[in-house]
């Protein structure tokens, strides 16, 4: 449904360490990069950009904003929480079933280095 998903970063490098170790434990690798950004995902698929803001001011968060990226396995949700609290990033809801969206929804919330909201799901039973 999407091309790609962009947030912005007031610290490229640490922003990289991160997101680096979270998708890792997602099973997903960096793809190109440039003096203002990363990106993560295939090039034929959805893609996932860190960068600089365009406009040279600083990066800011939205409010009721984040990105959920689906995950093969309860145990890579727990892998992508521990690893964002390794690097950098704040617990936002640790990993748990989540029944209230569906009976099978487990998930966990995090937030970047630079307050980006995240969140790695699995829809699948145990």
């Amino acid at each position: 449904m999407f091309s790609h998903v962009t947030v912005g970063t007031n610290d490229l490098t640490k922003a990289g360490v991160f997101y680096d170790a979270v998708f890792e434990a997602l099973g997903v690798s960096r793809g190109f990069e440039g003096d203002t950004f990363v990106s993560y995902g295939e090039r034929s698929g959805g893609r996932f950009f860190v960068m600089s803001p365009f406009d040279d001011n600083p990066a800011t968060v939205g409010n009721g904003v984040h990105a959920a990226f689906r995950a093969g396995s309860r145990a890579a949700v727990d892998a992508f929480h521990a690893a964002a609290l390794a690097n950098g990033g704040a617990d936002e809801g640790a990993p748990g079933l989540r029944p209230h969206y569906h009976e099978h929804y487990y998930g966990a919330y995090v937030r970047d280095p630079d307050g980006n909201k995240l969140q790695a799901v699995c829809h699948d039973p145990e």
